[in-house]
């Protein structure tokens, strides 16, 4: 991979600034993702490398811009 192009590569994604997080009451599966729809117990950025081997390309951040 060219990290050259693209330097947020390396930056791992923080979930809880996404738009698609969400917290559930399930103390086995505390995290989701709504985009993907599934609960799980580590970031669910995390567990999209695991099962595919890219970064998640749906992360949307919902924190305002200034």
């Amino acid at each position: 991979m060219n990290t050259e192009n693209n330097p947020d590569e390396n930056v791992k994604i923080n979930c809880m600034h996404c738009i698609h997080y969400a917290n559930t009451w399930n103390v086995k599966f505390p995290r989701s993702c709504r985009y993907f729809g599934f609960k799980c117990a580590q970031m669910p950025s995390a567990v999209v490398y695991e099962s595919s081997g890219e970064r998640c390309g749906y992360f949307a951040d919902k924190r305002r811009k200034r």
